[in-house]
């Protein structure tokens, strides 16, 4: 369902009740549409598509002297376009190949270096030019309603009907300032035929917002006839033969019809909709389609009366008879099943009821009288219909929602109006209203009768405590009428609703208009006792299980290491314990650190074939510096990890990143509270043998955000790298698994699971150099934590920190953020503003670029 935002805000403005519909933005009021209304596809700027298109006057047109077709015409753009060639009164020559150009036209002009509406969709639009054509200059081109993507007509130019000053521009003469469209998800409305109309999705914008709406006069179920004294009647007869599949069917003829194009504002509405302008009889049926939900029809009187009996139209709703075939607008004939519900003449059958029409009967640019239909038809018939002869229709679409009846005369009467006072059309005969319903659902004007429900049957359904007058207000917003008896509440559903039957049905009315996002989210209580398990070796088991999940392969080494490793990676061989009776000459020195051991193994798998991996190892260290009340050497459980990628490879980006996110993907898995902190190495902490293998300018402390020391992750040393053949892409870390162990025991908070897709965007920022990446990276965390939109769930990625040769000031950092709703898909654009916000941010903190 496309919805114009300008056509929102006309209708709380000026049509029902001088309400904002878009008090707070289109951003806030898309989040509100997703998540109390229906699922968001996408917003789509439509106004922009004809940015620089002015309306001109036609002041001359006189024939091209070398092609009878075309005309060479000056216009008057007011001057609204800069650097154009004039003659000496100041009017611009076009070249123009319409029948209909004529002296004194306001008309559409695509200016050079315009770009032409309707071939923004293709990958290199058409771009106005100033061209020679038949030896005459022609600066860009008078517009036809197909050009500007306003239907397929391209017989001519389009005449502006709007009495405005040449050089006026068309956005504005027509207001389509800021205009977007709304796409929301149809199948979100399957049980709620009115908001398959724009009257019925603003009525609901106007609810979930906590504003009271009211429909337009015309919109009753009992409207005001119109004056019935007839220039001209019409006989029309109108037999129903199967009342229970069409429980209405309303028509009213009018003469004095004038077939011709629409007005330029109602071939904008269809074409924001996605439907073609065909005239302006067949346009306004798709416009109150589009208004209300209810599809209507036209048929061409002359042709109806043709194929009738006697000396008046005659219009059937019957089921078709055995060999009766129909033709349907655009050509195709179908042969209609049993059960098919048809609208025929006496001789035969002319449309295929709440589907399609027929090609016999339809509006030309002949027709001079019509006959409009509004019905109701059996929204399961309908479908029948629809899947038997492969037709989906907007009509399909809107019947097999089931649409009220009790709106059908409404909207006839107000079409008719409507296309009187436009086209300066008469009505030529009374309306006909064939009204099968039951009497009960005519007095009370509701399809279901009133529903009574308690405030304790609601509140404990929702978890929430409102009040009857809470309760009242919300559903009077979209006009339900409410009364109340102590804590009861007795709820008659407006005439148009046809979903509100049972008690249940006022509980989810009143939790969608309060806010399903604003109920309380209670989890269920459970007492489960846990088996006594060994915490440490349980905390292993998941570090296992996560480093081999993401890819990394488990090694098991040796405690022990030869004092040439101990060297080659900078150790002191005098801080560990040396064994008096090693197992081998080489393994004579207890490992004061993993690392050492890890990196080992490394240039033996590449010269094993094995180009890019990742290793990882938990164990036990020990040093002679530190130990027990009892004067036993202490033992410290780390994991250490390491990723490589040989050198042909030529494996793009830092590997300390690579590694990072190793890290994070650990420490988030084991606890969703737990914040990593990375601060650079000073130099009075490389007495520390667990970091002496590092480069201090490539490496980092790592610790929890509440203080906790968990390791070191980096890169190597150059020498380390050298003397153990490592690849140039190899970094790794090596963390405290005791610590990793209390981030288990300290709990993590519940995340629900991503239900939508995510949006992932990269920002790159230009910092000064003496700013570090850790600074940066926690200032964008920051950010992104306070712009990102409610109910979501992000995630910060490091892609590329760069710094040109030639400008030693500035480093780019480069972020990949990804974000996902929890209870809608968000869009690009609402991820741009959280990043436009992030970059705003980082221009005032870092005068970042």
């Amino acid at each position: 369902m496309r919805i114009s935002l300008n056509k929102l805000k006309y209708y709380g403005e000026h049509v029902a009740t001088d309400i904002n519909l878009v008090p707070d933005g289109v951003d806030v009021l898309v989040d509100k549409i997703g998540a109390q209304l229906g699922a968001v596809d996408s917003v789509t700027p439509y106004g922009n598509k004809f940015d620089g298109i002015i309306i001109v006057k036609v002041i001359e047109c006189q024939k091209h002297s070398d092609a009878d077709k075309l005309s060479l015409c000056k216009i008057d753009d007011g001057g609204a376009v800069q650097s154009i060639a004039r003659d000496d009164r100041g009017l611009v020559q076009v070249v123009c190949g319409a029948p209909n150009v004529h002296v004194d036209m306001l008309a559409a002009w695509i200016p050079p270096s315009v770009k032409v509406p309707n071939t923004l969709e293709l990958p290199e639009p058409l771009i106005m030019a100033v061209k020679e054509i038949r030896g005459q200059i022609s600066s860009g081109m008078l517009a036809s309603s197909k050009e500007l993507g306003l239907g397929d007509n391209h017989s001519g130019i389009l005449e502006v009907d709007k009495q405005v000053k040449p050089g006026t521009t068309f956005i504005s003469a027509y207001r389509l300032e800021g205009e977007q469209i709304i796409d929301i998800e149809n199948k979100m409305f399957t049980h709620r035929p009115d908001c398959f109309g724009i009257l019925g999705i603003a009525r609901e914008v106007a609810g979930i917002q906590g504003l009271a709406f009211v429909s337009p006069d015309w919109y009753k179920q009992q409207p005001e006839l119109p004056t019935l004294a007839f220039d001209e009647e019409l006989g029309l007869n109108v037999k129903n033969e199967v009342p229970e599949s069409v429980n209405r069917f309303t028509t009213v003829t009018l003469s004095n019809i004038k077939v011709r194009p629409s007005p330029v504002w109602l071939q904008i509405v269809l074409s924001e909709a996605g439907i073609r302008p065909i005239n302006n009889i067949v346009d306004f049926t798709n416009f109150y389609m589009l208004e209300t939900g209810q599809p209507l029809h036209a048929y061409d009187y002359d042709k109806v009366k043709a194929l009738s009996e006697g000396d008046k139209a005659t219009l059937i709703v019957r089921n078709p008879r055995p060999g009766e075939k129909l033709k349907l607008l655009g050509g195709k004939e179908i042969e209609p099943v049993s059960n098919d519900i048809m609208i025929a003449a006496d001789k035969q059958l002319i449309g295929l009821g709440g589907v399609m029409g027929g090609s016999e009967t339809e509006v030309d640019n002949n027709t001079t009288k019509i006959i409009l239909e509004c019905a109701n038809f059996d929204m399961y018939a309908i479908r029948r219909s629809a899947m038997a002869h492969g037709l989906f229709t907007d009509a399909v679409t809107r019947f097999t929602k089931g649409p009220s009846p009790l709106q059908n005369l409404a909207i006839l009467v107000k079409i008719a109006d409507d296309i009187c006072k436009t086209t300066g059309a008469q009505i030529a005969g009374p309306i006909i209203d064939e009204n099968n319903l039951d009497e009960s659902i005519k007095k009370r004007g509701s399809l279901h009768p009133s529903i009574t429900a308690t405030t304790d049957f609601i509140n404990t359904r929702l978890g929430l405590s409102l009040s009857a007058e809470d309760m009242k207000k919300l559903l009077e917003n979209v006009e339900c009428r409410v009364q109340i008896n102590n804590q009861e509440l007795t709820v008659t559903a407006p005439f148009w609703r046809t979903d509100i039957e049972l008690r249940e049905d006022v509980v989810e009315e009143i939790g969608r208009l309060y806010g399903y996002h604003n109920l309380p989210l209670i989890l269920p209580k459970r007492s489960l006792t846990p088996s006594i398990k060994n915490p440490l070796l349980e905390t292993k088991a998941k570090i296992r299980q996560l480093l081999s999940t993401e890819g990394a392969n488990e090694v098991l080494t040796y405690s022990f290491v030869p004092g040439d490793l101990m060297d080659k990676t900078g150790q002191d061989k005098t801080k560990a314990f040396q064994l008096a009776n090693a197992l081998s000459p080489q393994l004579q020195y207890y490992r004061i650190s993993l690392m050492p051991s890890l990196l080992s193994k490394v240039h033996p798998n590449i010269k094993a074939g094995f180009d890019e991996f990742a290793l990882f190892e938990l164990g036990k260290t020990h040093d002679i510096d530190h130990f027990d009340e009892q004067g036993l050497p202490n033992e410290f459980e780390f994991t250490a990890f390491v990723v490589t990628a040989n050198d042909k490879l030529n494996k793009t980006g830092a590997a300390y990143f690579e590694v990072r996110k190793y890290l994070h993907t650990l420490v988030s898995s084991l606890s969703n509270t737990a914040e990593l902190t990375f601060k650079p190495i000073s130099d009075d902490m490389l007495k520390y043998p667990v970091l002496q293998p590092y480069e201090p300018k490539r490496s980092a402390l790592v610790s929890i955000r509440d203080g906790s020391f968990l390791g070191v992750a980096g890169e190597f040393k150059p020498n380390v790298s050298r003397d153990l053949k490592l690849p140039k892409y190899t970094a790794g870390f090596e963390v405290d698994t005791e610590v990793l162990q209390s981030l288990i025991v300290s709990g993590s908070k519940y995340s629900p699971l991503q239900k939508f897709p995510s949006v992932k965007q990269d920002i790159t920022l230009k910092v000064p150099t003496d700013k570090t990446y850790e600074a940066v990276s926690e200032f964008v965390s920051q950010q992104l934590t306070s712009a990102a939109p409610e109910q979501t769930h992000y995630q910060i990625e490091a892609v590329d920190i760069y710094q040109k040769p030639d400008d030693q000031a500035y480093t780019h950092f480069t972020f990949r953020i990804t974000i996902a709703g929890f209870n809608r898909t968000l869009t690009d654009q609402q991820v741009a503003v959280v990043l436009q916000k992030i970059a705003e941010a980082a221009k005032s903190q870092f005068k970042a670029e």
